[in-house]
């Protein structure tokens, strides 16, 4: 599963670590070792996302769409990419007319 982004709960959940203590070694590694780390697309999350609640293709397009024009305007910064991500497949899911619940 290389290449796809692990949210921090996602590794908290598996190691038995508080998130708090995971987000702080993620860090301080980071800036020992110089490392520049670009932020998540939340585009990233989409297909995942989108196959663990059998979602169709046109939802999934929908919603990259949504997260490109999101993008474009501004409007990513300072939000979590899995939140942004879900927020986009929902609001897909209902342009398509394949709702799923909150």
């Amino acid at each position: 599963q290389e290449g796809i982004p692990r949210s921090l709960d996602e590794v908290a959940d598996v190691s038995r670590v508080p998130q708090k203590e995971i987000g702080r070694t993620y860090r301080y590694i980071s800036q020992e070792l110089g490392l520049e780390l670009k932020p998540v697309d939340p585009k990233q999350f989409v297909p995942r996302f989108a196959s663990s609640l059998q979602l169709s293709e046109e939802v999934q397009s929908k919603a990259t769409e949504i997260i490109d024009v999101s993008a474009e305007q501004g409007l990513l910064s300072g939000k979590s990419p899995t939140g942004f991500a879900a927020a986009a497949i929902y609001a897909a899911s209902l342009l398509c007319n394949e709702k799923k619940t909150q």
